[in-house]
């Protein structure tokens, strides 16, 4: 069972480039983050303080979170309920951010990742999924771009689905996201010491691909 992980920054680049990493080897894609998105959501509709971890404990033990796809990629589901688009909006981002430092909440998702993994062979891509998650997984990435070049992919992608959104407020809540995930205390984002560095800044997502293909070919992990 190959299990490849892809942890980074937000924007770096990380979902467009497992996606197309787990079709091209014929594997599972597994977004850890937007499972923490579906969690955040559910506590924005049941008014849960993200500070209150009994209440997050009983949420995450009555959660439903799927994955499914089809012709638009992957969706989330959520409930039943198909949420792809509503765990991207800021408000789901930040408190994602919040309730992903607790515990139980943490505790309860990494279960769940690893139960998927049992499933078969995975590109599981996220801020922990080789230090925590999958510290025994066979190859490890972490991606990384300029700040500047990251807010700018999350600028265009707020637009293109219709949002206001100004470049320098945008690029002030990257920096600000990249220090609250660096310094938590819980999973903090860093890079396994066995992880391959790769930085995306001025890259395609499908010349990202390639050379991580390349560096799975050198290890004899390429099927």
């Amino acid at each position: 069972m190959l299990i490849i992980t892809i942890d980074g920054p937000a924007g770096a680049g990380k979902s467009t480039v497992a996606q197309r990493l787990a079709r091209r080897l014929n594997l599972l894609y597994l977004d850890t983050g937007a499972m923490y998105r579906a969690v955040a959501l559910q506590a924005l509709r049941e008014k849960i303080d993200p500070t209150d971890e009994l209440a997050l404990d009983r949420l995450c033990k009555k959660i439903s979170i799927s994955f499914a796809e089809d012709p638009r990629g992957q969706r989330v589901f959520l409930q039943g309920e198909d949420v792809t688009e509503r765990i991207r909006e800021p408000e789901v981002g930040w408190m994602a951010s919040a309730v992903s430092l607790k515990r139980p909440v943490r505790e309860a998702m990494v279960a769940l990742q690893r139960g998927m993994a049992s499933q078969g062979g995975l590109v599981a891509e996220g801020r922990d999924t080789g230090t925590v998650v999958f510290p025994r997984a066979e190859a490890k990435f972490f991606l990384v771009a300029d700040p500047r070049e990251r807010a700018l992919r999350r600028f265009r992608e707020l637009k293109a689905r219709g949002k206001e959104a100004f470049l320098e407020e945008v690029e002030g809540e990257v920096r600000k996201r990249d220090d609250q995930d660096s310094s938590r205390d819980l999973a903090p984002l860093k890079p396994a010491e066995d992880a391959y560095r790769i930085d995306s800044t001025g890259l395609s997502p499908e010349e990202v691909v390639e050379k991580m293909l390349k560096i799975l070919g050198k290890t004899s992990l390429s099927r």
